[in-house]
């Protein structure tokens, strides 16, 4: 599959992958990466989950780059730079990058286009570290570009709605939740839908613990001036038509349709499991599909359609 110049809607923006713990977000970010890059787009992912390990092994990648929170300085709760946003929302300087001129440590070049960059994992920092905030706040600013191509930027946020309620969706162009058979992830795709609306109807921030009218105005500009456009949602380890039916007619009462759906394949825990390249093989042209339903979604947001996926 390939997607001429003009026609890569999906050119230069930036996505973020959300799910609750085990939805299998991390998986979608690899499948949709692949559908990409068939497509002939320049992709690069942002590891921004602080406690998973392993995405640069599903991508076939033989070594994770170098954690981003290095290159920026470190955390603040190690005597570093890069605070948590909720304390301090004020924008990280030099947060955009191009693959042409970056230390290349800092990211992992796979097949067909395919880059891996990781903002930092908590576990070798020990007990005591304090929060992975620092590592939100790299995912919400980062931009990455190249001078032969536009990136788009896969972003695999952490599990659960906390990365949300830190304000990191104000750095996306569309955020996309992963929705597997459970309640937890039913809750997460209503929630997640009702934060949009909010924000496009121009609730801001909470702000009340900072003390700086200077930080309020940051965090409050975040909000006011995000790209944020959409929500859309993914189905993910359906096992059979009914299953599936349930889901869709639960997200339909949220006004929530999917754009896609991947079906349960053993072969993926296999490779989480034994750290080898995921297969994807039997998905191929489900996510294929996908994507060109993604595209469509940018297609409408540009053409004036409701952005709301309640409006679709």
């Amino acid at each position: 599959m390939s997607t001429s110049s003009n026609q890569k809607k999906l050119a230069g923006l930036k996505i973020g992958f959300f799910g609750k713990g085990g939805a299998g977000k991390s998986t979608a970010v690899v499948l949709m990466a692949r559908a990409l890059a068939r497509a002939g787009y320049t992709v690069c992912i942002v590891d921004a989950d602080s406690t998973n390990f392993g995405l640069h092994q599903a991508l076939g990648m033989e070594q994770p780059p170098a954690p981003l929170l290095d290159h920026f300085g470190g955390m603040i709760f190690s005597g570093g730079r890069i605070s948590c946003p909720v304390d301090d929302p004020t924008p990280i300087p030099g947060a955009e990058i191009s693959l042409d001129s970056f230390p290349q440590e800092y990211y992992t070049q796979g097949e067909n286009e395919v880059y891996l960059m990781s903002g930092g994992k908590l576990g070798a920092a020990g007990a005591g570290a304090g929060c992975d905030g620092p590592i939100a706040k790299i995912a919400r600013d980062i931009h990455v570009s190249r001078q032969t191509s536009p990136v788009v930027t896969l972003v695999d946020f952490k599990a659960g709605f906390e990365d949300t309620a830190r304000g990191v969706v104000t750095g996306l162009d569309l955020a996309i939740v992963i929705v597997d058979p459970t309640q937890a992830s039913l809750a997460l795709a209503t929630n997640m839908q009702q934060m949009v609306e909010n924000m496009h109807a121009g609730q801001l921030p909470a702000t009340r613990h900072l003390e700086s009218p200077d930080l309020v105005a940051d965090a409050n500009r975040l909000f006011q001036e995000s790209s944020l456009s959409k929500v859309l949602f993914i189905l993910n380890k359906i096992t059979d038509e009914k299953t599936e039916r349930f889901l869709r007619q639960r997200l339909s009462a949220s006004n929530i349709q999917p754009i896609g759906v991947i079906h349960h394949d053993p072969g993926f825990t296999e490779a989480w499991l034994t750290g080898t390249t995921i297969d994807d093989s039997k998905t191929r042209s489900d996510v294929d599909l996908m994507l060109q339903q993604l595209e469509a979604s940018v297609t409408d947001a540009e053409s004036g359609q409701p952005v709301s996926n309640r409006d679709r």
